[in-house]
């Protein structure tokens, strides 16, 4: 019998936990031997598309795939794709990318998980590479010296709402839900605090134009920092 998934639980904590402590072990693993920081990349950027297509090869072995959910149509989808090219190439828009849709999509996720199944059960592991992923990727990639400008946000604005309009077109042509623009997400969220669909759309805007600015906080807190050491 596959045991239920428990928000919060054991398993949950298990995976928000290694989520944020494995890139600052491998990084810290890199910074000391640089040789690594290649092998790394190339391994988490493995991981993340393979976790994409055990994900799909599960859904269709359990009878679960769907034009709902087979798509690369969710932020996290985006967010994946990016970083695999970050992780290979290093370009800097590709992370900016990553780390914008993977702090505003997959963090959300990761801390609210649209799963039903707990640890063991594939759905729970799969779903954990592909999140937990994510995050692991981003922070990687941040420890390790690339990092998001203030010229890019307009850009990586562009790109959202640019992504948006693509889930959009596809959920009202095929009657689907990417996006969670069509609905709110069966399981709790933090959609939930919004307001009725459709009113919550304009709010997601909203929060995701300040999500930009709150994720590049810490960098301008560093360039302050490091301005104010130099000055004195």
């Amino acid at each position: 019998m596959r045991p239920a998934f428990v928000m919060f639980g054991l398993a949950h904590l298990v995976m928000l936990a290694l989520a944020f402590a494995a890139p600052v072990a491998l990084a810290f693993a890199a910074r000391n031997s640089p040789s690594l920081d290649r092998p790394i990349r190339i391994i988490l950027a493995a991981l993340l598309l393979g976790g994409w297509i055990c994900w799909l090869l599960l859904f269709w072995q359990r009878g679960w795939l769907t034009l709902g959910n087979g798509l690369p149509l969710n932020l996290c989808d985006w967010a994946a794709a990016a970083l695999i090219v970050a992780l290979i190439t290093k370009r800097p828009f590709a992370y900016a990318l990553g780390y914008f849709w993977g702090l505003g999509g997959s963090l959300q996720g990761l801390i609210t998980p649209d799963i039903g199944y707990d640890f063991p059960d594939p759905q729970f592991i799969f779903f954990a590479i592909n999140h937990a992923g994510i995050i692991t990727a981003l922070l990687y990639l941040s420890f390790m010296g690339l990092r998001p400008t203030l010229a890019v946000l307009p850009k990586v604005a562009a790109a959202t709402i640019g992504y948006a309009i693509v889930a959009a077109v596809a959920d009202a042509a095929l009657h689907v839900n990417y996006g969670f623009l069509a609905a709110k997400p069966v399981n709790a969220s933090v959609l939930d605090f919004l307001s009725p669909w459709p009113w919550y759309i304009p709010e997601l805007v909203a929060i995701g134009l300040v999500s930009l600015l709150v994720y590049y906080l810490p960098f301008l807190g560093i360039d302050i920092w490091k301005r104010r050491a130099l000055q004195g």
